[in-house]
């Protein structure tokens, strides 16, 4: 396991099952805070499956299990005792489709507060617009905060989620595959805005774009077949890999 000094998030030994097809073979690795780690890998390889686990979506599937130890600030997520709402607002979720609500994209950004009892109109208002100016989207639609979200393009949308996910004061972004499906402008501000959160926030991309992963990550996961083959500074995953099938993978070899 690479250890990090600064580590936000610590995975130990974690296997992971879907009934009882094993999707994660003993994976171990720390994730350092403020920083963005990107997992890469061909598709099936348990990256998605390994990126949930941080917020407990897996839960929701039947017949789902798992073994090992993941923690967060020395926080045992799986622990009985752990709350899994509380745990849903420190670690945030953007999805690779943008998903916003029908409703008003004020109403987008205060749901979540809302949510965990926050009333007062004043106080919803800040939250929306640094929320907005945290996701680079205020200054395009601070004039049509009531409009429906549905009305924003693709990346405004996305750059909408951010700011949802944003709202609720998070620890940890969990993103999957957050520009798949932009056109290469609002993948490139989607790229800007990453570089921007990393300041706060501790970040965690799947991504497929071998070169996404180069320019916004400063560690690299390489998943394969549900293991970890290797893990590391992305300068050094990406110039001089140590495994075969990690330089195999990212020159294009396969996947």
């Amino acid at each position: 396991m690479v250890a990090l000094a600064n580590a936000k998030l610590m995975v130990e030994q974690v296997n992971f099952f879907y009934g009882d097809n094993q999707a994660l073979f003993d994976i171990s690795m720390t994730i350092p805070d403020r920083q963005v780690t990107a997992l890469i890998g061909p598709s099936g390889c348990g990256k998605s499956t390994f990126l949930r686990m941080f917020n407990r979506m897996n839960d929701i599937i039947p017949g789902t299990h798992h073994t090992g130890r993941i923690s967060m600030d020395e926080l045992d997520l799986y622990d009985p005792k752990t709350d899994v709402v509380k745990l849903r607002r420190d670690v945030g979720m953007v999805f690779q489709k943008s998903n916003p609500f029908p409703k008003s994209i004020y109403d987008n950004i205060t749901y979540g507060p809302g949510i965990h009892g926050q009333k007062n109109k004043s106080t919803l208002d800040q939250i929306v617009e640094h929320s907005l100016r945290g996701a680079a989207l205020w200054d395009e639609v601070k004039d049509r905060l009531y409009d429906s979200a549905m009305e924003l393009s693709g990346g405004q949308q996305q750059r909408l989620c951010i700011a949802r996910a944003l709202a609720v004061e998070p620890k940890v972004i969990l993103m999957d595959e957050p520009a798949s499906a932009l056109d290469p402008k609002s993948t490139a501000r989607i790229e800007e805005l990453i570089g921007e959160l990393r300041e706060k926030y501790t970040i965690i991309i799947v991504t497929h774009n071998m070169q996404q992963a180069s320019r916004v990550s400063d560690h690299t996961a390489f998943f394969f077949e549900g293991e970890l083959i290797e893990y590391g500074e992305t300068s050094q995953i990406f110039t001089t890999p140590e495994k075969h099938r990690t330089e195999d993978y990212i020159t294009g070899r396969f996947g």
